[in-house]
């Protein structure tokens, strides 16, 4: 079984693919003054937060500017007015109105679209306004690349199959073609930071309105008493925990100026609710209304793992 021309045909095919994302990382486009400051949803996008966190920022800023009124986890629309609204606005909108049916109220938490509508209709027009900020690019300026790319595939494919028929190196290759050839067409024309995007999702201090908490009631906690794990502390080092994420929040350490973050639990219970201490990966993973079993260290307020996490909507 002789492979030089598969693995030749390969070795092309990659040293292509490394080149043309080499050449499309290069970032030639003109220097703009932004329109505008970015809004709080582009903002949040840049920084890598989930759709959700995206829609729900995206919601809280139109209700600071009189779209609609939110008192503590519940929402109500006030009348249209003729002020221009960036699509993705619109789209959040006519979304909520939809959801809400006519009532004069909402839960907020009931008010999210399912992630197959936020990932195909409202991601890219949040991606869209942060092209037109100049925050961001397009990776591609069309689909010919990724599908040449895609297509090219077949080549080092047929003559590694040709060569070694259905024994492993077929099978890899076989199995690699289909991986990288939908994943480059699903990715699509690609979307990348400019240097002023970077410089918005840079680190740096994250600026919390304390109007726009999100927060969830739906487990018998009132949205008013939150105590930190160390008053509660008693028993073992470290204690496993259940309940339901009913707050998040986002301190800033003026000594390291540096983000903490924070989520409260409450048991379903108790009127109060225990905050504790976590990484920005917990934080930006678990949303307010989400089910979660924690192992925790309540002397320090600090939360070690996730072990369970179940999403109630």
């Amino acid at each position: 079984m002789d492979l030089v021309w598969p693995a030749t045909t390969w070795a092309l095919w990659v040293a292509t693919l490394a080149a043309a994302f080499k050449v499309s990382g290069r970032d030639r486009t003109p220097d703009r003054e932004q329109r505008y400051p970015a809004p709080a949803p582009v903002a949040e996008l840049l920084r890598g937060m989930r759709v959700q966190d995206v829609f729900h920022s995206a919601l809280f800023e139109l209700a600071g500017r009189g779209w609609a009124i939110v008192e503590g986890d519940r929402l109500s629309l006030t009348p249209r007015r003729a002020e221009p609204l960036l699509p993705y606005e619109r789209w959040v909108l006519d979304q909520v109105s939809t959801r809400m049916g006519g009532a004069p109220r909402a839960p907020v938490i009931a008010l999210m679209p399912d992630g197959q509508a936020l990932d195909r209709e409202f991601l890219p027009l949040v991606r869209q306004c942060a092209i037109d900020l100049g925050l961001a690019r397009r990776r591609w300026s069309s689909m010919i690349v990724p599908v040449l790319l895609a297509g090219g595939l077949v080549i080092p494919w047929f003559a590694t199959v040709s060569a070694a028929g259905l024994s492993w190196p077929g099978m890899i290759a076989t199995m690699v073609s289909c991986v990288a050839g939908p994943g480059l067409l699903m990715a699509g024309r690609g979307f990348l930071l400019t240097p002023a995007g970077r410089e918005v999702a840079g680190p740096g201090r994250v600026e919390v309105n304390p109007q726009q908490e999100w927060i969830f009631t739906g487990s018998g906690w009132r949205g008013v008493e939150i105590v930190p794990a160390v008053a509660m502390a008693r028993g073992p080092k470290r204690q496993e925990i259940s309940g339901y994420v009913v707050k998040r929040w986002v301190k800033v350490d003026t000594d390291s100026e540096t983000n903490v973050y924070h989520i409260a639990v409450h048991d379903g219970s108790s009127e109060k609710a225990i905050a504790f201490r976590v990484k920005q990966g917990v934080y930006q993973d678990v949303l307010p209304g989400d089910s979660v079993r924690l192992l925790v260290k309540p002397r320090t307020g600090a939360v070690v793992r996730v072990l369970a996490h179940e999403r109630q909507w």
